[in-house]
């Protein structure tokens, strides 16, 4: 009988232990994650024929974590995605967050959640493993107000699904907004383009994006455009027409909108199926919103697991999230996150075969 985790000393960042936990169900589904960046490293799963392979891009060591530009496989906080000029308002009071050379705040900083070291304690329960994973973000972290404690749950089912609870409190108002940046390639993680996976997104709008890749505050509806994933196409069936919003983002990079608010009802938001090996991806999520970013800044500069160098496009990333720059729109979903108050938040990773 397997082990339902397995625990490996995975070296020391700052005098702090990294550990990489494999988490392994009935089925021989196997889920590496780490508490550095609190990372999913490698997803195992089989195809139509039995055949596991490894379908989530990753690195080898912790040395590759500590290294990556990409925020491969990791959480990302205190706020995903963009935030014009870093420039807040909460409550009458305003904050200056740290910003990137494009005069934008980006996924949490310039040490975000994805670079910390974060506590961890494994869990096996009934038929369900996991761990869970602790990180206290201090009072003024990247310009936030606020000390956050935040938590993120990861749970393997015998269904296949990789379940990830997000929690958060702060003593005093403050912006969350926490996604898992996994880069999937269904054929293998070092099986490259990933333009052949076909793709649905339950949406009927979507965020277009100015100069910046920062949503312009204007819902716009998907028909006739090539952001209508509604019924199955190929991801890279029209990523590279000479669409205005395409050539901004070098692809895909935008946010389709699942709800109007934030809320706990879990909606199916997305699947993928790679047609040859016969794999599928069901996105399940509470977020309002879906982020398909497609590889586009994948540059093969630096080596990921496998001594893979990961290029453009040979991977995707389902971000399930709030609107990014929801802080200077008020017609998006609210960010703050007051004292007395928990931020909820879960996403469902569902593997199959079709």
């Amino acid at each position: 009988m397997m082990e339902p985790i397995k625990i490996i000393d995975w070296g020391k960042v700052g005098g702090e232990k990294i550990y990489l936990y494999t988490l392994t169900n009935k089925n021989g589904m196997k889920v590496s994650v780490s508490n550095i960046g609190a990372a999913i490293q490698s997803v195992w799963v089989k195809n139509k024929t039995g055949a596991f392979d490894d379908v989530v891009l990753g690195y080898d060591t912790v040395t590759g974590y500590l290294a990556d530009r990409f925020y491969i496989g990791t959480v990302v906080g205190r706020y995903a995605n963009r935030i014009a000029g870093g420039r807040v308002d909460i409550e009458g009071n305003t904050y200056q967050l740290t910003i990137k050379e494009g005069g934008y705040h980006h996924h949490g900083g310039r040490e975000g959640f994805n670079k910390k070291v974060w506590q961890s304690v494994p869990f096996v329960k009934n038929e369900e493993t996991g761990v869970v994973f602790h990180l206290l973000s201090p009072n003024g972290d990247e310009g936030f107000p606020g000390n956050l404690a935040v938590k993120v749950k990861y749970t393997l089912t015998d269904q296949n699904q990789l379940v990830i609870d997000y929690y958060a409190e702060t003593d005093q108002s403050t912006l969350i907004n926490l996604t898992q940046h996994t880069y999937f390639n269904l054929a293998g993680h070092n099986e490259g383009c990933i333009l052949n996976h076909n793709l649905v997104i339950n949406a009927d709008k979507y965020l277009p994006v100015n100069q910046m890749i920062v949503p312009e505050g204007i819902l716009t509806d998907v028909a006739d455009t090539p952001f209508d994933f509604r019924k199955a196409k190929q991801i890279g069936k029209e990523i590279d027409q000479q669409h205005g919003q395409l050539i901004l983002g070098d692809g895909y990079d935008h946010s389709w909108v699942l709800k109007n608010e934030r809320s706990q009802k879990l909606l199916l938001a997305a699947k993928v199926c790679e047609p040859v090996n016969g794999r599928s991806l069901l996105v399940y999520t509470t977020e309002p919103a879906l982020h398909l970013y497609t590889g586009n800044f994948l540059d093969g500069s630096i080596n990921g697991k496998e001594q893979t160098a990961y290029k453009r496009r040979e991977g995707f990333c389902l971000e399930t999230q709030n609107y990014p720059d929801a802080p200077n729109k008020p017609r998006f979903p609210s960010a703050i996150l007051k004292k007395g108050d928990i931020y909820k938040s879960r996403t469902i990773f569902e593997f199959g075969i079709v």
